[in-house]
């Protein structure tokens, strides 16, 4: 298994940047957000560090080259909208953006590409279920016929009151990944497994690696605390009371986790996934949080 990291959460830097950074402080990999050029007002969303928009073979090559001689690799290009937006324009604008998403990462030999599954948050779970089984057939055959494996996070975007609670993915538990799984039976369909996402639901995140091992493209290390003081005053249904940690600092047993890992034969990317507030004060605080990840983390990686 490699070290590596998400580059959503450095907007101010430049690629060329990021990739010397990395190779200076010893990662392995990079997964590359690739938003398009809009507002964005979700946290960490809109950022490009690769434009797909007219994306060349001489642009990709660049890019390989500039991987290659700082001894990186991109371990997947990242791209997370509401794959199920309500708004049908929007969603049409979505799927564009992740087909030219798809299109770069086969240029650049990139076998991943992040995203969500969506939800549109005025349906039920089956009626989402219905939905996603209209939507989604189409992308994962685009991406297999790229040589692209599409990996859904397991996010289930409930960061702010106005997604409460029911959020905007529905691919937020292994009941549902199963029946997903069983609508589009694809090699190329799989996930891109975070376990802070699971710990505060109560669901065995070491199980899960064991339970859907076939499926596992990539991994997301971020971690989670949960707030009890803060839980007794609101409840499960009440808000703010799980927090995003760097991984390693939260309540999520990393030692337990990445040995499930290498127990099913997982021999890719932990990426490291930074939203947490106690280090975003500017890019110098953002990059000491990807690092203090780094340092918990590796001990376990060989």
């Amino acid at each position: 298994m490699r070290l590596g990291f998400m580059t959503a959460c450095l907007p101010e830097m430049e690629l060329e940047e990021i990739v010397k950074w990395a190779k200076e402080k010893g990662f392995g990999m990079l997964e590359v957000a690739c938003w398009p050029r809009v507002f964005e007002k979700r946290r960490y969303a809109g950022t490009q560090h690769i434009d797909v928009e007219n994306f060349t073979e001489e642009k990709a090559q660049e890019i390989k080259e500039l991987f290659q001689s700082n001894y990186l690799e991109i371990s997947s290009l990242g791209y997370y909208p509401n794959n199920l937006d309500p708004d049908l324009e929007s969603r049409c604008f979505y799927h564009e953006h992740l087909k030219k998403v798809i299109q770069a990462a086969e240029k650049l030999e990139v076998k991943v590409v992040g995203t969500f599954v969506g939800r549109d948050p005025r349906m039920n779970v089956e009626e989402s279920l219905e939905e996603f089984k209209k939507v989604f057939p189409d992308l994962v055959k685009f991406a297999e016929d790229h040589g692209v494996k599409l990996a859904i996070e397991n996010c289930p975007m409930l960061y702010s009151l106005d997604r409460w609670p029911g959020g905007t993915n529905l691919a937020t538990t292994p009941e549902i990944w199963r029946r997903m799984f069983e609508m589009i039976p694809s090699d190329y369909f799989g996930l891109n497994l975070d376990p802070s996402h699971l710990i505060w639901q109560q669901i065995d995140y070491v199980k899960a690696v064991y339970d859907f091992k076939e499926k596992i493209f990539h991994v997301h290390a971020k971690d989670t605390r949960i707030d009890w003081n803060r839980l007794d005053e609101v409840g499960i249904f009440g808000f703010g009371w799980y927090i995003d940690k760097v991984a390693g600092t939260g309540d999520i047993d990393w030692n337990s986790f990445i040995n499930a890992l290498y127990e099913v034969g997982y021999n890719y990317v932990v990426s490291i996934e930074h939203e947490d507030r106690s280090f975003e004060k500017d890019q110098e605080s953002k990059l000491r949080g990807i690092l203090l990840a780094k340092q918990l983390l590796e001990p376990y990686i060989v």
